[in-house]
């Protein structure tokens, strides 16, 4: 059953322009193209960087946090409760009203008690400073090799200034090892980021996250069976142009450096801006859609890289409204109200609120009392790692 099932997948009609077949794509003694089989090897490479990833983060991370002075934040502790602890490891984490006031019954405590050992005890399972600091470090270590190796590979290539040059000659563009080796290095990247998605640390885009890793393997995969290879390595340099900037963010957010932190917040954010709302549409969108109509008719394959574009160029607009949000907080406020894709601890105060924010609150005036500090960026912002790549 599977024999008719792969025919149907790789009929040269969905994949290659009207015209062209795979018979026209094989691989010769003086030329090669892109092969399916190729992308196996990305599986191997993704546990080799997951290996280094972890020998990373012990030996070189870790000692690097302490060397800086970071400093973790003093959680307390849950006091045992087998009827609390049943509670929320069988059914939630967050009761809900009724539920505080039938446990604090149960225990022969007040609900506010009850309250307060549900937060010490989600505080006890959230990711420690070192653990954030480490992930960014990795993070960073990768964009800032895959950014330059991407400068490296395409500077004197054609189709990086004269974007008309990525349709030349399509689909029988020869393969150049220097771009297999960064292709292979940033889709390895990505299969290693969804190996390790379950343990990373989780925000609240955490099922964006998702999307955006899927998509961007996704894409990798499609753009190198079609050999839209050129097109791709636009996407993959666009993306490392701001994720670049990203993680050394949360590094000095998480260090509390706030005068760099919030320099490269700034940074950060209007790069972000620009490759992704900016210079992908134009680069890429426009490139796509109507560039490469000059040279064949539309075909399945066409439409489908479209749409995956498209999508991830959704994923593009939801991160930069969230990035604009907290631009605005910035300057308006002074300081950051709180991470919007947060995965900081949560307050442990007992107590509602001062008297002061109730005073405020009355009033209607300065909802940015009682902040703490001018960035609270523990992960804002795409992954991206974010992030995602036509390739």
């Amino acid at each position: 059953m599977m024999l008719p099932v792969t025919e149907w997948l790789w009929q040269h009609e969905y994949w290659l322009p009207p015209g062209i077949t795979w018979e026209d794509m094989k691989e010769t003694d003086e030329i090669r193209y892109p092969q399916p089989r190729h992308l196996l090897l990305s599986v191997p490479f993704a546990l080799l960087l997951v290996a280094i990833r972890f020998i990373f983060e012990r030996a070189v991370a870790m000692p690097l946090s302490r060397k800086m002075g970071l400093r973790e934040k003093v959680r307390r502790k849950a006091s045992p409760n087998p009827v609390l602890e049943a509670f929320y490891t069988t059914q939630r984490k967050s009761p809900k009203e009724g539920e505080l006031k039938g446990l604090a019954k149960q225990c022969d405590l007040e609900p506010r008690q009850v309250e307060r050992w549900f937060r010490y005890r989600r505080n006890q399972d959230r990711p420690s400073l070192t653990k954030k600091f480490c992930e960014a470090c990795w993070r960073f270590t990768f964009y800032l090799t895959s950014f330059c190796t991407g400068l490296a590979v395409l500077y004197d290539k054609p189709w990086f200034w004269d974007h008309r040059e990525c349709w030349v000659g399509y689909p029988q563009q020869p393969l150049l090892p220097s771009v297999f080796g960064y292709y292979m290095l940033e889709l390895s990247f990505y299969c290693s980021l969804i190996f390790t998605l379950p343990f990373d640390v989780k925000r609240k885009d955490f099922h964006e996250q998702i999307v955006h890793h899927g998509i961007t393997v996704f894409l990798i995969s499609f753009s190198y069976c079609a050999n839209y290879i050129r097109i791709g390595t636009l996407v993959m340099i666009i993306h490392d142009a701001s994720d670049l900037f990203l993680e050394p963010t949360k590094i000095f957010n998480y260090l509390k450096w706030r005068q760099i932190c919030d320099t490269l917040f700034i940074t950060f954010s209007a790069i972000f801006l620009f490759t992704r709302l900016v210079l992908f549409p134009y680069k890429v969108l426009y490139n796509t859609y109507y560039y490469s109509m000059e040279l064949f008719q539309p075909f399945f394959g066409y439409y489908f890289m479209n749409a995956l574009l498209m999508t991830l160029q959704l994923l593009h607009v939801f991160w930069s409204y969230l990035i604009i949000h907290m631009v605005y907080k910035f300057f308006l406020c002074g300081t950051m109200e709180k991470d919007l894709r947060s995965d900081s601890d949560e307050s442990e105060k007992v107590n509602d609120e001062t008297a002061q924010e109730k005073e405020a609150k009355k009033n209607g005036t300065n909802n940015c009392i009682g902040k703490e500090t001018p960035l609270q960026l523990n992960g804002r912002s795409p992954p991206a790692n974010g992030h995602a790549k036509t390739r």
